[in-house]
């Protein structure tokens, strides 16, 4: 397999393979594709988009990328929902607590903005002492303690994710329906 030749096939709308996308996911994460290389590929996703079966093949892709959450610690039933963005976007931060009070467990991944918006980190960070990257067991200790925390995506969780949602940023690729929802997805599978 080449980058070149799965470009060329998602410029061209062929569907590409579960091996396919599983190869461009793990040579970009270590390194192996350079950005303008990636970049090409996400454009040619943002023009034609991908198939069900591919956005399902680079969400898992995404997802097992790198380490993922065991949440069965958590002793409540757990819930989470995803930020629309905007720059208004305080949900995260009603939501969250209030779910926690009826004893629904929100321990919270959020992101960076993207785009003209900050993210739910972004709001977090301007609030003087507030950390937002924790390790795992004091994450969990905090969920159980209160029913919920906001911390950001670690470095180990989803690494294909983090690196392509910086790329997109950087690449006019940012509204493609595809690339938004296997990014959403992979974070909350893993």
């Amino acid at each position: 397999m080449n980058i070149i030749d799965i470009i060329n096939k998602t410029k061209n709308s062929v569907p590409l393979t579960d091996g396919e996308i599983v190869w461009l996911i793990e040579n970009y994460t270590n390194g192996e594709i350079p950005d303008y290389q990636m970049s090409a590929w996400l454009m040619a996703v943002c023009l034609n988009g991908l198939t069900e079966e591919e956005t399902v093949s680079l969400t898992l892709a995404m997802r097992d990328s790198g380490d993922k959450l065991d949440l069965s610690s958590i002793g409540n039933i757990t819930a989470d929902k995803h930020s629309t963005g905007g720059v208004g976007d305080k949900t995260s931060l009603i939501i969250g607590p209030a779910a926690a009070a009826c004893g629904i467990a929100v321990p919270k991944m959020s992101g960076r903005g993207l785009g003209h918006t900050g993210g739910t980190i972004d709001k977090l960070e301007s609030i003087r002492g507030y950390r937002t990257e924790l390790p795992e067991d004091e994450f969990f200790r905090i969920v159980n303690e209160t029913g919920f925390s906001i911390i950001s995506q670690s470095r180990n969780l989803c690494p294909a994710d983090k690196k392509i949602y910086a790329l997109r940023n950087s690449s006019g690729t940012v509204d493609s329906i595809p690339l938004i929802c296997s990014s959403i997805m992979s974070k909350k599978l893993a």
